[in-house]
């Protein structure tokens, strides 16, 4: 049984790997390469309307569900990203800027539905708490693992090579993994769906196809979603603004921007992937209730310190350290935090109907992403507003906020069922 886990965590873990590999190029890479070659930061700033395909891909979740198998959709989506990432090894980014966001806005979209397959299929292939921890503990550490290679180490390919060669290697990568999934042993046993799978259902699928608010209707009557749907939406509010203001304050007063980019890019980076990782090991020993609980609390203590960091304005190596250690103990945390969501968001997931569960999955994916977007494009506003004292304690109190959201969710909520029935023998 050890070694069909091992499978499990490997198939997951490449998949997720390389669907990280286009958020790093937008959100790293891009921004970096783009300004050496002098462009105005208005032009880099437009680059985000590139992820846009990932807001709507709850849109055509449902075809996920419904059509063919999850392998076809993961090779499909894969070999299209190797196809794309071809396509873009003939475009220079500083004389063919339009040609770059073409193809960065597929490579979205086609990881966007790879994001709904895959999914779907660790949905159906993890089974029982110790699983589903190590499971999402693959998710969460292949994709950030992903955007780390593509905005970091693709980064030294550039400067010895150039963009074309580093999106022909990216299109081997890709490559590779399309071939590795059309013969993984994992999938071997999934059905196919469809008017092809079941001729005899065909009547009552058509009709959810043509009117899709019925599967809009059994995703919201799924037990605890209404709970987990707030829950997503809110629990990263106060830590995502602390994460993306906090740096910017040390730059104003205590770093340069090459330190900045050392400690908060990638020791803090690192620091985040082994809270992952925890959380994984964690979920086998203990209750997901138990243990949202214990870290929402310590989230919020950690950001008491960092708050009272923000009085210090005088540089010195001591303030130094205290940030250093601030930016990891935040990053450590949310990472375990993450690793806790997406198993309360699958968990949540398995108690829907088989039919509906990628659509499910994926909407949920949606409104977390969509809670952490709109959260990041006010933060800067709120602190150009009443300043870095006021807004930090702004984001504290979203945070202490979530913290009891959880901690009654515990005690009398949707995380209380979650704990008794997953109390450790």
């Amino acid at each position: 049984m050890a070694h069909i886990m091992n499978d499990k965590l490997v198939f997951l873990g490449l998949l997720y790997f390389v669907q990280g590999i286009p958020y790093g190029l937008q959100s790293s890479l891009l921004p970096v390469y783009l300004r050496g070659a002098g462009h105005s930061l208005t032009r880099i700033g437009f680059t985000k309307i590139l992820y846009f395909p990932w807001v709507l891909k709850v849109l055509w979740a449902p075809l996920v569900d419904r059509i063919g198998t999850k392998r076809r959709w993961l090779v499909g989506t894969v070999s299209g990203l190797a196809l794309t990432c071809l396509s873009s090894a003939a475009f220079a980014p500083e004389a063919h800027i339009w040609g770059v966001a073409g193809t960065l806005l597929a490579m979205n979209a086609l990881a966007s539905v790879q994001d709904i397959a895959v999914d779907g299929a660790a949905v159906g292939l993890l089974k029982g708490r110790s699983e589903l921890g190590l499971g999402n503990t693959a998710q969460v550490v292949g994709y950030k693992a992903g955007s780390v290679f593509a905005g970091g180490g693709l980064l030294a390919v550039i400067e010895v090579a150039g963009w074309s060669w580093m999106f022909m290697l990216l299109t081997f990568v890709y490559a590779g993994v399309a071939l590795f999934v059309w013969g993984a042993p994992v999938l071997d046993n999934e059905p196919v769906r469809g008017q092809q799978a079941d001729g005899g259902r065909r009547g009552g699928q058509g009709p959810e196809i043509v009117r899709p608010w019925r599967a809009w209707r059994k995703l919201l009557a799924v037990p605890g979603t209404p709970w987990t749907v707030l829950y997503v939406l809110t629990y990263k509010l106060g830590e995502q603004g602390a994460v993306t203001m906090f740096p910017l304050f040390l730059l104003d007063h205590h770093m340069t921007a090459r330190e900045l980019g050392f400690w908060n890019g990638v020791i803090a980076m690192g620091f985040s992937i082994c809270g992952s990782s925890l959380g994984g090991l964690l979920l086998a020993q203990f209750s997901i209730g138990t243990l949202m609980r214990r870290v929402f609390v310590m989230r919020t203590v950690s950001m008491v310190f960092q708050s009272s960091l923000l009085t210090v304005l005088e540089p010195s190596p001591l303030m130094k350290g205290m940030a250093v250690l601030s930016m990891s103990v935040q990053h450590f945390l949310g990472g375990l935090i993450t690793t806790l969501t997406f198993t309360t968001m699958m968990h949540c997931t398995q108690r829907a109907e088989e039919s509906v569960q990628a659509t499910h999955y994926s909407f949920l994916a949606t409104l977390e992403v969509l809670g952490k977007l709109m959260f990041s494009a006010l933060a800067g506003g709120v602190v150009d507003w009443v300043g870095f004292e006021a807004a930090f304690l702004f984001f504290l109190t979203l945070s202490a906020g979530t913290a009891l959201h959880v901690w009654t969710a515990t005690m009398t909520g949707a995380l209380r069922e979650h704990q008794l029935k997953e109390q450790p023998q």
